[in-house]
């Protein structure tokens, strides 16, 4: 397909990603089923220029206004009309390796589109490359212009992290994040799942620290694959895998997921119980619970039993009588930023006051379904101490029939204790490669 027919796909999509405001990847994924004349390479290289304009997004828009700030009246009025192309033109210039001048010539320097370009591209790419001139005192001002991120948020990853980690970060979120899989044990092995995919074609290799984790060597659509269709393995970041050898349950064990979502955490429980004992998956979104139910269907778990809740109790006859309850509580979501760029723009800070005092009175409502000597473990996938620490804390202090663990006296059978020195579990995409994860672990004591 022709660069310019390419650059016209990226910029349809990317149009339907800033109106819709949903995650970019189901609708990327949407996009290509509906646009099944793309090949691979087509797919390759609009996903990447997408999620390179959505990555990239003030960095790009400042460049654009830029080249623009002189420009004659003439120009400004096509520029308008064309600007996601234009965006679309930076995105290749600065990080993709690609060369946008071909573009001028497919569109013709006589049209409107290949003048505005030929205009356009020298000075978009001097902006691009132009040092950053602002107020040098303010670390957290440079790194929001060069990694594009908002100025509120490299300001707290500033004070959090400390620069130099903070800048480590914000590269690695604008990383592509893996494609990692779970193993699904209680259908098969890992050896035996490395096997059948090789026999697919598909190169894989072990996790750093899951013990079920396979990394893809290349981007597939695993969901084609045979493997998938019978069950051997889920998608899920190594991070999410092993918050659930934090909960660690028994084969026996009775286990509530108070916020199931999807179930990805709850089928990689229902393995680790290799699929006895009971897991309530509950969540206040019925719809949810159903995509579940297929991917339950499709594992072969039959010990899973879902139920939709309403937002503000426990189910009583839950209260007091589980082993284990996981609180993965709704939060920003800023530690999947490699996955979903666009929390860049949609988290505010009034976002995490709101959901600080909802995972406060989440944790504090499924903490009743514990039992004694029960556990208790509240996870994020955020880097905001607002939605992790602050309310562990607090509720730590409310609720003194609960008491921390550290992560490293369970995930020392794994030999992962040294992920968990700490009080609490901390995963961060520049450090552990993983998505950034966050858990404390609570025994209830009386």
């Amino acid at each position: 397909m022709k660069t310019s027919s390419l650059v016209g796909h990226t910029a349809e999509l990317y149009d339907l990603i800033m109106h819709e405001g949903r995650p970019a990847d189901s609708i990327i994924d949407r996009f290509f089923r509906s646009h099944k004349y793309l090949g691979s390479n087509d797919r390759r290289f609009i996903a990447e220029h997408v999620y390179g304009m959505i990555r990239y997004r003030s960095r790009n828009e400042n460049a654009l206004r830029e080249a623009l700030r002189e420009a004659p009246v003439a120009v400004i009025a096509p520029a308008e009309k064309h600007r996601t192309l234009l965006l679309c033109a930076a995105a290749m210039a600065a990080w993709h390796g690609e060369h946008p001048g071909r573009l001028i010539t497919e569109y013709g320097e006589e049209s409107e589109t290949g003048a505005l370009l030929a205009y356009v591209l020298p000075r978009l790419r001097e902006a691009l490359a132009a040092p950053f001139t602002g107020d040098t005192s303010a670390p957290h001002l440079r790194l929001a212009w060069e990694y594009s991120f908002t100025e509120w948020m490299t300001e707290k990853l500033v004070r959090r992290f400390g620069v130099e980690d903070a800048e480590r970060l914000c590269k690695s979120l604008n990383d592509n994040a893996p494609i990692t899989l779970r193993v699904n044990t209680v259908k098969t092995t890992v050896d035996a799942c490395i096997a059948e995919l090789q026999k697919e074609g598909i190169a894989v290799e072990r996790t750093k620290f899951s013990p079920f984790g396979l990394t893809l060597a290349k981007r597939t659509n695993v969901f084609s694959l045979e493997a998938f269709r019978n069950g051997f393995f889920e998608m899920q970041d190594e991070g999410s895998q092993l918050l659930g050898l934090l909960v660690d349950p028994k084969p026996t064990s009775k286990v509530v997921d108070a916020c199931a979502g999807g179930g990805g955490k709850t089928l990689a429980l229902a393995a680790l119980m290799k699929n006895r004992g009971s897991i309530y998956a509950l969540d206040i979104n019925n719809y949810r619970l159903e995509g579940l139910r297929k991917r339950i269907k499709r594992s072969g778990v039959d010990t899973v039993r879902l139920r939709a809740v309403p937002g503000d109790q426990a189910p009583e006859d839950l209260i007091g009588s589980a082993d284990n309850v996981l609180v993965d509580a709704p939060c920003t979501g800023i530690g999947t930023i490699r996955r979903n760029p666009g929390m860049k723009w949609s988290v505010t800070p009034q976002m995490i006051a709101e959901l600080s005092a909802k995972q406060s009175a989440i944790l504090a409502r499924y903490a009743q379904c514990v039992k004694v000597n029960g556990r208790l473990v509240y996870a994020t996938c955020t880097m905001f101490e607002e939605e992790n620490e602050q309310v562990v804390e607090g509720f730590l202090k409310n609720h003194p029939e609960f008491q921390l663990m550290k992560p490293s006296e369970i995930l020392i059978r794994y030999g992962l204790d040294s992920l968990g020195n700490d009080s609490y579990f901390q995963l961060l995409p520049h450090v552990h490669g993983t998505d950034g994860f966050f858990a404390a672990v609570m025994k209830r004591i009386r």
